[in-house]
């Protein structure tokens, strides 16, 4: 029986009148995967640049989030043609690459992803299960219906480049990064300071410029919302092992006496 893959996060966006709104899979657990899919967020990303993700885990966390109305898109550790292919064929249809400042890292990036003549992603669909074992009946004539890229500006260069970025054929949105962006600014940890949200803000008109979804990371509720009124397409808000940490922290403060914080904290 033929087998439709879902909308990429590049359909998703075409399709929505709002910015979409997603959280962060950092811990590799399935259970917490579950819990953030079947919470009503719009797209999910699980983290293999900063999370403790293998491989094997990738695919388990892309079947347990199937099973919701959610987008997952997977961001690779770094713009590589080995993890990017490996990652496509564990049936990722969306892929971040981290670090991409200028317009030729883009372009590797969308070479990477895809298929001959366009680029050079090895051809295991049916080994693998981003076509489903060759159960999706054109996914090689289609693959690039079937795969999105989306690339990440987080340094000053990649700002200053980000129309260009932004223009490359296959770049199908720019994810801006605050924290790395504000460490390369010499601000590192300060995501909200003035000068780093212009920054932000100077890479949204360039990669809007260009005709391309712009996307960002903000934490900070009175930050996200300024960013989705400046133009942003969609946002992750939000991490499975941040909300655990903050609702723990709530639930031990909540109980447990201030006077008694000094003797949790030495554990």
């Amino acid at each position: 029986m033929p087998f439709r893959l879902s909308p990429t996060l590049r359909h998703r966006i075409a399709a929505s009148d709002r910015p979409l709104f997603g959280g962060w899979i950092c811990s590799g657990s399935p259970v917490m995967a579950e819990i953030m899919a079947g919470a009503g967020l719009d797209w999910l990303m699980i983290d293999m640049e900063h999370g403790a993700v293998s491989l094997e885990t990738v695919q388990v966390l892309l079947q347990t989030t199937a099973a919701y109305p959610v987008t997952t898109i997977v961001r690779v550790p770094v713009n590589d043609a080995v993890w990017i292919k490996q990652v496509l064929d564990l049936g990722a249809q969306t892929i971040m690459v981290p670090m991409v400042s200028t317009a030729e890292q883009a372009a590797d990036a969308v070479a990477h992803a895809s298929y001959p003549p366009r680029g050079h992603r090895g051809v295991g669909n049916a080994l693998a299960r981003s076509g489903r074992w060759n159960r999706v009946d054109d996914y090689l004539r289609n693959a690039a219906e079937y795969t999105s890229v989306i690339v990440q500006i987080e340094t000053l260069e990649g700002v200053e480049n980000a129309e260009a970025i932004a223009s490359v054929p296959g770049v199908d949105g720019v994810f801006v990064g605050p924290s790395d962006l504000a460490a390369s600014m010499g601000l590192v940890g300060q995501q909200t300071h003035p000068d780093v949200v212009a920054a932000v803000e100077r890479a949204f008109a360039g990669v809007t410029a260009a005709g391309t979804p712009v996307g960002v990371n903000a934490f900070v509720e009175a930050t996200a919302k300024g960013y989705a009124e400046a133009g942003a397409a969609f946002l992750l808000v939000g991490a499975d092992v941040g909300l655990a940490a903050r609702g723990a922290e709530q639930l031990a403060r909540t109980f447990i006496p201030a006077a008694d914080d000094t003797a949790r904290a030495s554990y």
